[in-house]
């Protein structure tokens, strides 16, 4: 199993790289699913199956949302 501090060091990678490359954000806001899948940068995200998931369910309009639904996962 993931801890909790794995997610956390993934999810801040997630946000850093929506904060870097604009494609990225638009894909993590409109397809979560997608974006994590895709990777970014020739990385893959270190995530559960579970984390995933949760990620998956975030609808957002901006980065700023989905960080702060992201907090509270």
């Amino acid at each position: 199993t993931y801890s909790n501090n794995s997610h956390n060091q993934e999810y801040s990678r997630l946000l850093s790289a929506a904060v870097i490359n604009r494609n990225f954000c638009n894909m993590l806001l409109s397809d979560p699913a997608k974006a994590i899948n895709s990777g970014y940068s020739g990385e893959k995200f270190n995530l559960s199956k579970d984390a995933q998931d949760k990620v998956s369910t975030i609808h957002a309009s901006s980065l700023q949302e989905f960080a702060a639904k992201l907090a509270v996962l």
